[in-house]
């Protein structure tokens, strides 16, 4: 036994030793660091496949234990080996320790890519506090085929040059794999929308691709890693088509076949093997087609499926295809094919039937609970031969019986014959719905609830942003804004999902950008769809209404609908520091100006076809002139404006300083001339509208000596109206703003939180559960507005979405640090509200605003993400006792200032989180 002082030596020998080891364990990185990196990605996605950027954009996010915390440096590494690079080993670009705060969008800057292959990269930093991250996780990338001569296989298609609809072609193909796979990587796209197999099973989960893109100019192909599909030996892949946006109906007036009348693939497989080697399987004259079960499929008019028609195996190596004919060679067509960058249609939310409903015509009716864009599955036997019919509403009429008059033309039924062998599962295959309600016939005796359930499609965009508040009906709102933009972002923003429309109306998407942003991530949605509005674009630089364009060259050049070309790439750069969004489109966003000025006399817009402000508050009997009818060449001057700043906001960004001081030089010609033109020496517009006076405030139109005045009108105007909105598409997404930011938040509240019509918790009042296209689909007796244009699913109402979060909640960025890399909190609490809270998770990390009020405190709590830096302005906090988590605020070391507003305290903070408490007074 060790003597007590031996046992005592002992003891200090071994504590000396802990220390030792656990500074070398501290300095070795081996410990938890106190930063890690995580969710790198790649122009956007995670790991994706297809990249064809020549340097593809690098991001991650910063994970850290300490406030305040800022990348100094980074250093990134790439490989085409992932385990050598984890070792330091077969490095193909090293950037070296690069002192630089910007973990957002970095390029690659590597030797040449190649195509068809997967590079490896990890990224490592180093922080303000001293701290060195370890190098994270590996990712990757896969480029796709960069040069047209990549591609070697052949368009097919069937031997028919029908241009009707009719049943769906399967295409096949066997082919032998010699050696044990390293990868196999299939490249494929359509004329036409197309469902691909490989040895009996589906490639990927993506639906309705390629896509819809304006087909005369670019087709986007898909890059899918299917070396699990792929074996040894004996293999067979194969393809069916429909006819989608390329031949189906689309647009109006019974248009089909708009862009090509015969439906054709592409399919490339490229396969590696252990050893290196290759084998390459193309679509060409080998290959065999045959007709399947799918007799019909429309994207306005549903699908006709007859099981009995149905070809087991068909995708299987032992199929016989002996009768099957040969496939016809079809030459390439005028577009470029693209990889696609953007987010495709999958699978999203189940909803069970909430009720079954016989209503008072008899009917068998399946409620859903939910408007939402997508199908109906379903699993039950049938006799075969026997038929059951689903149809498809979004609502039911005063009575309660199955309503679907609004959809127009468009019939939204799928029809599905039985085979007759035992329970059979069903679901559509190249056409979608829009539906909360589906009329059921055919049945073999009660509908069984369980039989059915309502799957979501829509692009998969990442959820971003939450918000909710003490009020349910503005909680119920923020669920209608997102699910009204859930069901029309099915690959470009459509205006409605049900109707025979569907179209990426313009207008539509421009003054729901900034909530959209909010909602989801939206940066490769729009990023993809915005090219097509350059591509679009007319010589002379007007904007069609639609894009892609299927309207015609006529149908182009409306104010606050061309707009887009400007509003979404500024907000783009806003709300995700995407530079590039900005060079890319800047031609476009110049054009545009360029038309308007071209089309204006004494810097005067006041020609040509404008929507103005689309379903504005009208009367039907407007005896004395209470329609809200504002001047449309006056809202196109108030645009051409707009338009014009964002144009020069961009040049500053790109530092094209020639184009700064043309364009800031026509903008005053703007603004006088509108003045000259619109307004009275007194200072009241000619339109005396709500709208009107918003757009004047919100694009900085009058001189400040007569901004008090107009927002006396408008607020007059409001009352005039018994509070409450006479706004249309255009005027709706600013009016809440513009009165917050002229002193007025009172009134924007009272709007907000009005619940009789027009309002935009009217239709919550009334049980809807998306954005309506008009305030008053359904009117207080219960009837419907006119059948010729009212959607139950339309988001561009949504807008107010924005300044909930921005004003109720406070989370907005800073324009002079965007993609929040700087982050303003600043929460605006009225309308009886005591508590709202919204969430962000944004490029650089999860922001967020939760306050509350309660016995006389009024308690936020604010999150700001590594790497960033945020203003918090604390609401009537000037003369408080301000409270951070227990401590008084001048003992906060990461509140780095503090000063004060009005009756606010403004202060400056690092990264970390915060929790605020002080007296308050409502």
């Amino acid at each position: 036994m060790m003597k007590k002082e031996q046992v005592t030596q002992f003891s200090i020998s071994r504590a000396g030793s802990a220390l030792i080891l656990l500074s070398s364990l501290l300095s070795s990185g081996v410990m938890a660091q106190q930063i890690q990196i995580e969710e790198l990605r790649t122009e956007y996605q995670s790991n994706p496949m297809g990249i064809d950027e020549a340097s593809p954009r690098l991001s991650w996010k910063i994970k850290s234990e300490q406030r305040n915390t800022l990348q100094k440096s980074y250093q990134i590494r790439v490989g085409k080996d992932s385990a050598a690079l984890i070792k330091g080993n077969q490095v193909l670009w090293d950037s070296g320790q690069q002192q630089n705060e910007t973990s957002v969008l970095l390029p690659y800057s590597g030797p040449a890519l190649e195509s068809s292959t997967k590079y490896y990269w990890q990224v490592k930093i180093k922080d303000n506090h001293g701290n060195e991250s370890p190098w994270s996780m590996v990712r990757n990338w896969h480029t796709g085929l960069l040069k047209p001569s990549d591609w070697t296989a052949q368009w097919i298609g069937t031997t028919a040059t029908d241009t009707l609809a009719g049943p769906s072609p399967i295409f096949r193909k066997t082919f032998n794999v010699d050696n044990n796979i390293r990868t196999a990587t299939l490249y494929i796209t359509a004329h036409g929308i197309y469902e691909a197999r490989i040895n009996g099973k589906r490639v990927g989960k993506d639906y309705m691709a390629p896509g819809w893109t304006s087909y005369h100019q670019r087709l986007l192909y898909q890059t899918y890693d299917v070396s699990d599909l792929v074996k040894k030996g004996q293999n067979a892949i194969g393809f069916m088509l429909g006819d989608g946006w390329y031949r189906g109906n689309i647009g109006f007036n019974g248009q089909r076949s708009f862009y090509g009348k015969r439906l054709s693939g592409l399919a490339q497989l490229q396969i590696t093997y252990q050893d290196g080697s290759t084998k390459t399987i193309n679509s060409d004259g080998t290959w065999k087609f045959s007709k399947g079960p799918v007799l019909y499929s429309d994207l306005y008019n549903g699908e006709n499926y007859d099981a009995r028609r149905e070809k087991a195996g068909w995708s299987l190596p032992g199929y016989s295809d002996t009768e099957w004919k040969s496939v016809s060679i079809l030459p390439a067509g005028p577009e470029k094919l693209m990889s696609s960058i953007a987010p495709l249609a999958r699978k999203q939310e189940e909803f069970k039937v909430l009720k079954v409903i016989r209503t008072p015509k008899g009917e068998t009716v399946l409620d859903f609970g939910q408007n939402l864009v997508g199908w109906v599955q379903f699993r039950m036997a049938g006799k075969a031969g026997s038929v059951i019919k689903l149809e498809h509403g979004e609502v039911l009429d005063k009575e309660g019986n199955f309503y679907d008059a609004n959809l127009r033309t468009a019939k939204q039924h799928v029809s599905y014959t039985f085979k007759g062998s035992g329970t059979e599962t069903y679901e559509p295959h190249f056409t979608y719905q829009g539906f909360r309600y589906v009329k059921v016939t055919g049945l073999n005796g009660a509908a069984d609830p369980a039989a059915f359930k309502a799957i979501a499609l829509y692009a998969d965009m990442k959820p971003t942003g939450t918000f909710s508040s003490s009020n349910p009906l503005l909680n119920q709102l923020q669920h209608n804004i997102q699910w009204g933009q859930k069901g029309n972002f099915l690959d470009v923003p459509t205006d409605c999902p049900q109707r025979d429309e569907r179209l990426g109306w313009t207008g539509d998407a421009q003054v729901f950008f900034r909530t959209s942003a909010f909602n989801m991530d939206v940066a490769g949605f729009f990023t993809k769809w915005m090219k097509d509005v350059a591509g679009d674009q007319l010589p002379n630089g007007s904007i069609p209404f639609v894009v892609p364009n299927v309207m015609g060259s006529d149908a182009t050049g409306s104010a606050g609908w061309g707009d887009v070309a400007t509003v979404v790439p500024w907000n783009m750069y806003l709300s995700y520091g995407d530079k590039d969004i900005l060079t890319k489109q800047y031609p476009s966003m110049k054009a545009w100006v360029d038309f308007m000025q071209q089309r204006s006399k004494n810097d005067l817009w006041n020609v040509g076809f404008h929507f103005g402000d689309w379903l504005y508050f009208h009367l039907q009997d407007d005896s004395d002139g209470r329609s809200a009818v504002t001047d449309k060449y006056l809202i196109a001057q108030s645009f051409y404006a707009y338009s014009t700043q964002l144009l020069i906001n961009a040049a500053e960004v790109l530092g094209n300083k020639a184009d700064v001081d043309k364009y800031k030089e026509l903008l005053g010609r703007i603004k006088k001339a509108y003045i000259k033109e619109y307004v009275t020496p007194n200072g009241r517009l000619v339109s005396g509208t709500q709208t009107a006076y918003v757009l004047a405030l919100q694009f900085d139109l009058l001189p400040e000596d007569l901004r008090a005045h107009a927002v006396e009108q408008l607020v007059a105007n409001i009352k005039n109206y018994g509070t409450h909105l006479t706004t249309g598409f255009l005027g709706t997404p600013y009016l809440c703003e513009v009165l917050t930011r002229f002193g007025r938040n009172d009134v924007a509240y009272e709007l907000l939180l009005q619940e009789t019509y027009p309002s935009w918790l009217y239709p919550v009042k009334m049980g809807a559960t998306t954005i309506w296209e008009r305030w008053d689909g359904i009117k207080p007796d219960g009837t419907f507005q006119t059948t010729g244009m009212n959607s139950f699913n339309h988001y561009a109402y949504g807008a107010i979405g924005d300044w909930m979060y921005r004003t109720i909640a406070g989370l907005d960025m800073d324009i002079s640090g965007p993609g929040y890399k700087k982050i303003n909190i600043a929460p605006q609490p009225g309308g009886k509200l005591t508590q709202a809270a919204a969430q962000l998770d944004s490029p650089y990390g999860l922001t967020g605003s939760d306050w509350s009020i309660s016995d006389g405190k009024f308690k936020i709590k604010v999150t700001v993400p590594a790497n960033t830096t945020a203003q918090i302005t604390l609401p009537g906090a000037a003369a408080a006792e301000v409270l951070e988590s227990g401590k008084a605020i001048a003992r906060v070391e990461e509140i780095n200032q503090v000063k004060k507003s009005g009756n606010d305290l403004v202060l400056k903070a690092g990264s970390g989180t915060y929790s605020f408490e002080y007296t308050y007074k409502l």
